[in-house]
């Protein structure tokens, strides 16, 4: 898969963007823009508003480098609780400019970050995963029938259902963030 990256890729991207490499910034934004893109627009629902996220996110990135910490995690993960922070940094923007109860804006971040973290958990999780929850939700399969269209056991193709499930059941909402507002949370 095109957007897997092992710890060392990342910890080279970041010593990379600590030298100031241009060419680095480039080479991460076109592996990891699209995530970054899509996690915001979940969130906002606005293609401007998701493509000033991207920005922000990459620009962030850019002027902080070292704010990154691959022992915490991989790379791809860091952006993508950057643009979730952002994003609902700008939902909770245009709410209170309009107005609206809090409680509301309250439903609607958890729901937002939640659907958010299942995209994300969706595109990050191994292909034979993926494949398998594709063909079970989009296809409508039955577990025997997408064991046969994969070419596994009907045991695998459970086990890959249910691990896919598995990861897809840690999306509920999160609790609120704690720490000082801002890009890259307390760190």
């Amino acid at each position: 898969m095109a957007h897997d990256t092992p710890p060392r890729w990342d910890r080279k991207m970041q010593q990379r963007l600590v030298r100031g490499e241009a060419a680095a910034l480039g080479e991460l934004y076109d592996r990891f823009a699209s995530l970054v893109y899509g996690l915001a627009y979940r969130v906002l629902g606005e293609e401007d508003a998701a493509a000033g996220v991207t920005r922000e996110v990459f620009a962030h990135v850019w002027e902080h480098p070292d704010a990154y910490r691959p022992k915490d995690g991989p790379l791809r993960a860091w952006l993508a609780a950057l643009a979730r922070q952002e994003a609902v940094r700008g939902l909770r923007s245009r709410h209170a400019a309009a107005g609206g109860p809090p409680e509301e804006l309250e439903q609607r971040v958890r729901s937002a970050s939640a659907a958010a973290r299942a995209d994300y958990i969706v595109t990050a999780m191994p292909p034979t995963l993926r494949a398998a929850l594709e063909l079970a939700h989009r296809g409508r399969r039955t577990y025997p029938e997408a064991a046969r269209d994969l070419g596994v056991t009907d045991a695998e193709a459970r086990r890959r259902l249910r691990l896919g499930l598995q990861l897809l059941s840690t999306a509920t909402p999160l609790p609120p963030p704690s720490g000082p507002a801002g890009l890259g949370g307390g760190r």
